[in-house]
């Protein structure tokens, strides 16, 4: 039987947080030797589908339970527990060469509902041509996120395909310039990862502005930490770790580690908007 710091327990986790989660295992392992996580890497439906079916006792998604997944839950008379860990945001992310790289909610919109198919409508300007919307997956948090938050609702555009992986992703929007991509914040943010300035180098990442017309350069920001404090970048969710264990286990050990202390300022430290604690910032004023 495990504890809240030994044992072996399976736990599901969107693959769109796959980078800080992995550190967030790594660290707690090392503190814990006798503590043994496999962590499943999956698109969000696939998570929540594993954890109803009792395959998982954690799971880690960008949202709180539906009101059928608690219902489901009371009929098998188990009372999950639900806790933030955090803020993340959601990148749009386009070609170097592109130069549109400042867009309205109201344009993104358009984009994945098929309203917008050319770039020569966003800016007369810009010649590359139809629009290619990617997703990392169908089934991933991001794309129910744009759904959800852009879209209102209203289907993606027939044109929108996944490319199975939040690396394939970027690679195709790196090599596309007529691309625009959607993936999660922490692909990108945590500077000290190698892999990050790497991804860098080859996308741009928009700006993003929540008002709909006549918006200036200011209105337009990127999901860089300070503006996920603010609540000035609009693209942002809640990150919840999600707990069936009816005792004291694993699960509620490593659930409590992400909230507490060295969880959060692993949080801090990729990017990310801990839930608890207070990110400082700095005004730099010019000379």
């Amino acid at each position: 039987m495990d504890t809240t710091s030994s044992g072996t327990i399976r736990i599901g986790v969107d693959e769109t947080f796959a980078p800080i989660l992995t550190s967030q295992v790594d660290t707690f392992q090392k503190l814990y030797p006798s503590a043994h996580i496999q962590a499943q890497y999956k698109p969000e439906l696939d998570v929540m589908q594993a954890f109803l079916k009792d395959s998982i006792r954690l799971a880690i998604v960008a949202r709180d339970l539906t009101a059928d997944e608690r219902a489901t839950f009371q009929r098998q008379k188990l009372e999950p527990r639900t806790i933030r860990i955090g803020v993340d945001g959601v990148a749009i992310i386009v070609h170097p060469s592109n130069a549109d790289s400042l867009l309205t909610i109201a344009q993104l919109q358009g984009i994945f509902t098929g309203k917008l198919t050319q770039w020569s409508q966003l800016s007369a300007k810009n010649k590359l041509g139809t629009i290619t919307a990617v997703f990392d997956n169908n089934n991933s948090s991001t794309a129910r996120f744009v759904q959800d938050s852009v879209t209102r609702g209203g289907a993606l555009a027939k044109g929108v395909f996944a490319s199975k992986s939040n690396p394939a992703l970027l690679d195709y929007v790196a090599t596309h310039p007529n691309a625009i991509g959607v993936i999660g914040v922490n692909w990108i943010s945590d500077r000290d990862d190698p892999k990050v300035p790497k991804f860098l180098s080859r996308v741009r990442v928009a700006g993003i502005s929540p008002k709909a017309t006549g918006s200036v350069s200011s209105d337009y920001v990127q999901p860089y930490q300070a503006y996920l404090a603010q609540k000035t970048y609009p693209l942002r969710r809640e990150l919840y770790v999600i707990s069936r264990e009816a005792r004291a286990g694993l699960g509620t050990g490593f659930a409590s580690f992400l909230a507490g202390n060295k969880g959060q300022l692993i949080m801090l430290k990729a990017g990310l908007m801990p839930a608890t604690g207070q990110v400082r910032m700095i005004e730099v004023k010019p000379n």
